[in-house]
């Protein structure tokens, strides 16, 4: 069988995996939250985030910019308040781009985090729709 890839994940090597784990459960709310091989794999939708301790790794990330993780999410204000609450830092705050909503965060390494709630056109334009 002939089967095209498909990319299944990700994973985030850091110094701290409890601390990015705990602030990516709290804050983003996975389908599901396991531990696999010494990972901590969260699952949004069909994409898992796995977490590894590295101890080769910095303790920020050199260019942050490299690699955006980006969430498509229900209600983007309420994603935003539980960033806050838990003392994120932003790059961009949320905003409304043409009624779509977008917000760039720092995780606790310092990865670039992007939330965004597309409006029905916009999600229809992608779709092809409009």
């Amino acid at each position: 069988m002939n089967r095209r890839p498909s990319l299944d994940s990700m994973l985030l090597a850091t110094r701290d995996p409890d601390r990015l784990h705990a602030w990516y459960a709290a804050v983003l709310d996975p389908q599901e939250d396991d531990g696999m091989d010494g990972y901590r794999v969260l699952r949004f939708g069909h994409f898992h985030l796995l977490i590894d301790h590295r101890s080769d790794v910095a303790a920020e990330p050199a260019e942050p910019a490299r690699t955006i993780l980006n969430f498509d999410v229900g209600d983007a204000r309420a994603v935003a308040a539980r960033m806050d609450a838990a003392g994120t830092e932003w790059l961009a705050p949320l905003e409304d781009r043409d009624g779509s909503l977008f917000a760039t965060a720092l995780d606790p390494d310092g990865n670039y985090v992007q939330i965004i709630q597309l409006s029905e056109q916009h999600r229809a334009a992608m779709d092809g729709g409009a």
